[in-house]
This record gives C-alpha cells, sequence and structure tokens, in this order.
C-alpha cells in the first residue's frame, strides 16, 4: 500500500462562524494555486478536511509547495482504504512497518463517519492488538509514542496516517482584504508583507525609485523580493513610482533635518492615491519602534496625519535579530542584502530629526507646493503583476 493522499488540517480556521465556507473555499483555492505545476495532483474537500489528490505523483515537492499555504495548520501522508476492518488492519500494520526505527507506537481512530458499526473505542483496541500481534520489537505507549498511527473513518473511506507535518498555520491569504505594502528593498518590508499575509491580506507593492541616483539592479532587487514573497500567497502586483524630481524638490525646498520626515508623508500621500483606485484598504510599512529616526512615535504621528488609511506595522515591536531571523527563514534575507541603494537610502540627513511636531511640519510644507511633483509620480507609476513562474534568474542576469 502506498501513501496517495495528503490529508489537511484546518486549525483556527475550524473556529470561524457561518462565514467559515468562504475560509475554506479560498485555502482550496490557495492551495490549488501552489499545486498547480503538478497536473495529475488534484484537491478535494470533504468532512471538514481537505485532501490532495496526488495520483501518482512524488509527494515530496507537493508536500513543500503546501507548507508555505497560509492556513494549514498541519499536513499528514494518507493511505485511502475501504472502510472495511480488514482493510484498515492492512493499512495501519503497513504504516507501522515503515517505520523502522520505532519501539513505540499507539492507535488513534476518529470515527467521522458515525454509520460504521464500531466505534472509535473498540477499533483501537482491534488495530492495536492486531499491530502487536503481527510485529516484534513494537510495544504500546499512549503518553509518548515514537510513532502514533492516526486512523480517520469517513463516509466514504478511510485514511491511515503515521506523521504530522507542521503548516503554515495562519488564514488563508485573500481572506482579510488587500494591504499596499511600502517595499523598499531592505531586510525589513518584506517580512511586514509575509507577516500581513499569514493574517490573510492580499498584498499589493508600491516602491518609490529615483534614477539614476538608484540603479536598474535595485529595482529589480524589489522584483525579485516581490518573487520570493508570491510563494506564500500567489502573484503579486507591484507599482513603481518615479520619485527622482519629487526627491530632488524635497531635499532642495525643506530643511536637511525635516525633509526624511516631508519625504515620507509625500509617500504616503502617493500610496494613498494608490490605494483609492486599486480599492486597497490599508498601508503597510516595515516600520519597528525606535529603530531610525522616522520610526520615533512622534515621526509616526507626523508622517500618519496625510492618510486617513490604517497603517499596518507588523514589525513594530520586533528586534532587529527577530526580523532577520524570520527573513532568514522566507528566503528574503540574501536579496535585501545585495548592495543596491534605494531612494531612502541615497540622501540621508546627518541629523535628522527624531521628535517632529505636526505643527513644524505642516508649516514648511506650507512654503512649498509640491502638487504638481506629486501628480507627474502618480501619473508615471508603471505597474507590474509578479507570478510564482517567473524565472528571477533570467531576469536579473540581463542586467550583468
Amino acid at each position: 500500500m502506498e501513501y496517495d493522499h495528503i490529508l489537511i488540517r484546518y486549525g483556527e480556521l475550524g473556529l470561524k462562524g457561518k462565514n467559515i465556507n468562504q475560509f475554506i473555499q479560498q485555502l482550496q483555492k490557495n492551495v490549488q494555486e501552489a499545486v498547480k505545476e503538478f497536473p495529475n495532483v488534484k484537491v478535494n474537500r470533504s468532512q471538514g478536511r481537505m485532501f490532495v489528490v496526488l495520483n501518482g505523483h512524488d509527494p515530496e515537492p507537493v508536500i513543500e509547495k503546501c507548507k508555505n499555504v497560509f492556513g494549514i495548520y498541519s499536513m499528514s501522508l494518507a493511505m485511502k482504504v475501504a472502510n472495511e476492518e480488514e482493510a484498515m488492519k492492512e493499512g495501519a500494520l503497513d504504516a507501522l512497518k515503515q517505520h523502522t526505527d520505532a519501539k513505540t507506537f499507539k492507535v488513534s481512530v476518529r470515527r467521522a463517519n458515525k454509520q460504521f458499526p464500531k466505534t472509535s473505542q473498540q477499533m483501537n483496541q482491534i488495530l492495536g492488538a492486531h499491530l502487536l500481534k503481527n510485529t516484534t520489537g513494537f510495544k504500546v505507549d499512549v503518553h509518548q509514542p515514537d510513532v502514533e498511527i492516526n486512523v480517520e473513518i469517513r463516509e466514504k473511506a478511510t485514511y491511515i496516517m503515521s506523521s504530522v507535518i507542521r503548516g503554515a498555520g495562519g488564514l488563508p491569504v485573500g481572506t482579510g482584504g488587500k494591504t499596499l505594502l511600502l517595499l523598499s528593498g531592505g531586510i525589513d518590508s518584506p517580512v511586514a508583507g509575509y507577516l500581513m499575509m499569514k493574517r490573510g491580506v492580499q498584498l499589493e507593492m508600491i516602491h518609490f525609485h529615483s534614477p539614476p541616483f538608484t540603479s536598474e539592479r535595485a529595482k529589480q532587487k524589489v522584483l525579485d523580493l516581490t518573487k520570493v514573497l508570491t510563494n506564500f500567497g500567489g502573484p503579486i502586483k507591484v507599482h513603481l513610482v518615479p520619485f527622482t524630481k519629487l526627491q530632488q524638490e524635497i531635499f532642495k525646498s525643506i530643511p536637511e533635518r525635516y525633509a526624511m520626515t516631508v519625504m515620507r508623508r509625500i509617500m504616503y500621500t502617493i500610496s494613498e492615491k494608490v490605494c483609492h483606485k486599486e480599492n486597497i484598504l490599508s498601508l503597510t510599512t516595515g516600520e519597528s519602534l525606535g529603530q531610525v529616526a522616522s520610526q520615533t512615535l512622534a515621526s509616526m504621528n507626523v508622517i500618519n496625519e496625510v492618510t486617513n488609511l490604517p497603517v499596518l506595522r507588523p514589525l513594530v515591536a520586533l528586534d532587529k535579530e527577530e526580523i532577520m531571523e524570520i527573513a532568514q527563514k522566507i528566503g528574503t534575507y540574501e536579496i535585501s542584502i545585495r548592495p543596491y541603494e534605494d531612494c531612502c537610502t541615497i540622501f540621508v540627513p546627518k541629523s535628522p530629526v527624531t521628535n517632529p511636531t505636526r505643527k513644524k511640519v505642516n508649516y514648511l510644507e506650507s512654503n512649498v507646493d509640491f502638487t504638481e511633483f506629486i501628480e507627474e509620480a502618480v501619473a508615471g507609476i508603471e505597474t507590474l503583476t509578479i507570478h510564482q513562474a517567473e524565472e528571477k534568474e533570467e531576469i536579473f542576469d540581463d542586467l550583468l
């Protein structure tokens, strides 16, 4: 017998109320998107479980894809057998024998099909006795077994499993609305995007680039980061804002200490315009409290003034080391540290203000009219859609 299914458990989704089907349908759609490169693999649902039907495909690459799908609490490779006692005995024995290093086991039967004539406890005893009788060197340990044989008796078939693989957790991407992530190309913002997707939020990106001060490689770095994040939530739109003229005007017209604060406010203003156009309900940043001058509470308060949208900051209480650990885990760290300047690092004031006031910043902005520059930047926005199937290496090689 062989493992021909992957059984998916929902975890947190199971706690939802009347709208639970909305979450489960979105999860099924996301799993189908994740495994679409395997043409014979199918995704089905039944009685509070989801099944990936392998149809003879090697399970390992399919499991690796499913590990990145938010909303999956755990998975197990499963054998599908008939709802017959002898078939269950044979399947459970085969599952146990595959664990050659184990010394102890436990059988856990879950009878979802209440029409099955024997109870879960009766089947535990029957299957446990069969395993002991037909193996040598195994003992039963119901508290800390080396192997737990899980048997789910469902309406149309029984599924036998002997291992549990941890999923990504969270909620399915697409169930929590959309947010616009300000993606600089550094370490923090991709991690912020990852954590928002984990709560079911669909991402769109906005990136401000200032050629010739920022290079095409810096722009490509942002696209490569976006491509990594598509592994967790499907295709992502990227809005590329030409920021050169606007940035030069800011640093020409605003005192140096306040230039970064005003620049961030204008970024929020442009981002809000994109949100209104794309029906996006929030902004997301990679800010961590106190990390740099623009990330103090005073700075956040002043910068937030220009938008009525909620600004989500999933990293606000994390240390840099914690952020870096997540970046390494999700595969964005090595891309983020590529040595290409972004618009936030090319004009860095020597001593930026850390405690700006709204009154002072509004006064400085009142002496300069940025409207024409903002409209020009918005009109010049280039929008790309990044798909998981794109080959980032080929794109990057063209720039060498």
